[in-house]
């Protein structure tokens, strides 16, 4: 058999980084009195999980509010760049101070 002289050429499988590393906003130190977006993308049990965060934070946080995902749209579905265009406004539209992202696969 005849030895194969091919050479290839290999890339590094991370890529070059092309967008600036932010670093996260702060915690909020207490969620009383505070509104949470539940944001989602109606994939995998929402529907059971949120709730539970919301009666568990109610507990914990007296006059934490809610903003449910169907005021913001799915995130991953036909409409998922809009929904995720738009969020900003929306978060800002119900005073949202934090928020809870559900996204299952």
């Amino acid at each position: 058999m005849a030895e194969s002289s091919a050479t290839y050429e290999t890339v590094w499988p991370r890529g070059k980084q092309r967008q600036k590393l932010e670093s996260p906003a702060p915690r909020l130190p207490d969620l009383s009195g505070k509104t949470i977006g539940l944001v989602w993308n109606f994939v995998f049990r929402g529907e059971e999980i949120f709730p539970l965060l919301q009666q568990e934070i109610s507990k914990r946080f007296p006059g934490v509010q809610f903003v449910g995902p169907d005021e913001f749209g799915n995130t991953h579905g036909s409409d998922e760049r809009q929904v995720l265009a738009d969020l900003p406004a929306r978060l800002k539209e119900f005073g949202v101070d934090a928020v809870i992202s559900g996204n299952g696969c």
